[in-house]
């Protein structure tokens, strides 16, 4: 009797194990963007990639049906962080990603990450979390806080300029964007200001560029704020005098087509461009026109690739989610047709990849464009300026 029970035991024992070895019947995964006010092109630029890739896998991704949760934090931290608890904690997403901001990322993160739930950021990937902060379960498939603005700070030292006026909003991100600038530029800093995050009104800082004479200029104002700084210095006739010079995100789609033709010949340093030559890329630029009639952006490219990421990590552990270990495994050595070409995670799940100059251009249906101004990298297989301060192995 005791061995029968014994088997007994043993029989349920092993169903169990099996039970709990088998590929998950549905992932969910949280997304929080800001989908509301002057920024929520560039939540919405996310959103709509990423679930364009769903889409285009047949709702499904690594093999398995997925459902993608929407939130909105409403460019605001209390309300991403209580989004971010809602999902992980009452919602039991198997994923989270979607944040545009770092200071509202931040907010939300320890929320996912303290119950070990995988946060791949499709865009906040603040310069602390790529160094002593780094985490296990936080993964950035756009680029580091600084690497644009090292870009930029590059091609301004081999264009020659030999002062430059530095401007961001005041919050990490835009702490980083300067930095990241001021490591590879060679120049003068005539002036770095911070601004209010949200700010559109640079009367005021306008005058004293003016004042400052500077032969380039360095703006960090992503979304609406970039959209109203770019008007005001071409409407004070500034870029009659002064190089302006922007991140990729800076001039990129939303922007060019909220300013219009003033955007003709401003150069921006990004990782991805409309016509960077791959396949992958060919087929996500022409399904996202073909899906929401606009050009995507550096944010959807980086939406697009958070879902090809989580696709090819799931596929890879045969949708078994539950060996966190084997997961993140998965993950930081994930092999996938990016659209941006070449990508790999560095020791702190940054990217390593390369960085290019781009120019607002009209195309041949007369619409503004940012492409390529070369296709030979300013910089090559680049990381970040962080990972040896990061103990994670």
């Amino acid at each position: 009797m005791k061995l029968n029970l014994l088997a007994c035991v043993l029989v349920a024992s092993l169903g169990l194990l099996s039970a709990w070895a088998q590929p998950a019947g549905k992932i969910k995964v949280g997304l929080v963007s800001t989908l509301s006010g002057p920024n929520s092109a560039l939540g919405e630029e996310v959103r709509d990639a990423f679930n364009l890739a769903v889409q285009l896998n047949d709702g499904k991704l690594g093999g398995v049906p997925v459902e993608v949760m929407v939130g909105d934090d409403q460019f605001k931290p209390d309300v991403g962080k209580q989004l971010f608890e809602r999902m992980v904690k009452r919602d039991k997403v198997d994923f989270m990603t979607g944040v545009i901001f770092s200071n509202i990322m931040l907010a939300g993160l320890p929320e996912a990450v303290n119950e070990k739930v995988f946060y791949i950021s499709p865009n906040a990937a603040p310069s602390p979390l790529a160094g002593k902060e780094c985490n296990p379960y936080f993964f950035a498939a756009s680029w580091p806080n600084d690497a644009y603005h090292e870009a930029a700070g590059q091609y301004a030292t081999t264009k020659g300029y030999k002062t430059a006026y530095l401007l961001a909003p005041n919050y990490q991100a835009g702490k980083d964007s300067l930095s990241g600038f001021k490591r590879f530029y060679k120049g003068k800093v005539v002036d770095e200001v911070y601004t209010k995050l949200g700010q559109l009104d640079y009367s005021a800082e306008l005058a004293q560029i003016r004042a400052a004479k500077p032969e380039a200029m360095y703006v960090f104002l992503p979304g609406g704020m970039g959209v109203n700084f770019i008007k005001q210095f071409v409407a004070a006739g500034l870029n009659m005098d002064i190089r302006l010079l922007l991140p990729g995100f800076g001039a990129d789609q939303d922007i060019s087509r909220s300013v219009g033709d003033v955007m003709l010949g401003i150069n921006d340093t990004a990782h991805w461009a409309l016509d960077l030559n791959n396949a992958a890329n060919k087929k996500f630029v022409a399904e996202f026109e073909k899906a929401y009639k606009r050009l995507p952006t550096v944010y959807a490219a980086q939406g697009y690739d958070t879902a090809l990421i989580l696709d090819a990590a799931i596929r890879s552990v045969k949708g078994n989610l539950s060996d966190k270990d084997a997961l993140r495994k998965a993950l930081r050595e994930v092999k996938f047709d990016s659209v941006r070409g070449a990508f790999k995670f560095n020791t702190n799940q940054y990217p390593i990849q390369n960085y290019y100059l781009r120019e607002v251009k009209k195309d041949s249906q007369g619409r503004l464009v940012n492409v390529l101004a070369s296709t030979t990298p300013i910089m090559a297989n680049h990381g970040d300026a962080y990972v040896q301060e990061c103990t994670m192995r």
